[in-house]
């Protein structure tokens, strides 16, 4: 998929975790099975061992639940919070999810370290916003809560739960939607020492 499109949430793909510790809905892997990033949602019903990612950092957003503790097996332990708490770490690191209230629900964004940088931010939507996507780049909008329209009619509307791919289109991009609600926002660049090869 190298267009920019929206993805509805009903159409992730629903599979059991590599080690069979929980539920990922997966929304987009660009590439092929050894993709370069993946965007997904992780469900857990309990504590649960993560699995391991080699060369892959990660960065988890905590979307639906009272928290959820993160116990690394080096003995730090850290608490996501709602609303949307989140923590970056290596993929390398082993690691239980332990939610609180049994249930917990978290944007899952993961990339090769080597092969492109990632970067995410939540943001309240209120009114238009306007992203800008360079060459080779690829942003991703992930809707939380709410409704937004592209200008232009320029990629159907999205709802609660929806993602956007926003990527160039022959040179430098402009994306204005409007709307109301919160939302994830991630972009991808290809790391500068890989793009010239």
């Amino acid at each position: 998929m190298d267009r920019a499109c929206v993805i509805p949430a009903q159409e992730y793909r629903r599979s059991r975790w590599r080690n069979g510790g929980g539920w990922t809905r997966e929304i987009h892997a660009e590439g092929d099975a050894d993709w370069t990033w993946r965007l997904s949602i992780a469900e857990l019903e309990g504590r649960a061992l993560f699995s391991r990612f080699p060369g892959v950092e990660r960065e988890l957003v905590l979307l639906d639940g009272e928290g959820l503790q993160l116990e690394f097996d080096d003995g730090r332990v850290h608490t996501l919070a709602p609303p949307y708490q989140r923590l970056r770490f290596a993929g390398e690191r082993g690691l239980h999810g332990a939610p609180s209230g049994g249930r917990a629900q978290c944007f899952n964004l993961m990339w090769r370290r080597d092969v492109v940088d990632a970067a995410l931010w939540h943001r309240p939507l209120a009114g238009a916003m306007v992203v800008f996507v360079d060459p080779g780049a690829t942003w991703a909008l992930h809707l939380v809560a709410g409704r937004v329209r592209f200008e232009g009619d320029l990629l159907p509307e999205m709802a609660t739960g929806d993602t956007a791919l926003l990527r160039h289109r022959g040179g430098r991009t402009r994306y204005a939607f409007d709307g109301g609600g919160e939302a994830l926002l991630v972009r991808i660049d290809p790391r500068s020492d890989t793009a010239v090869r």
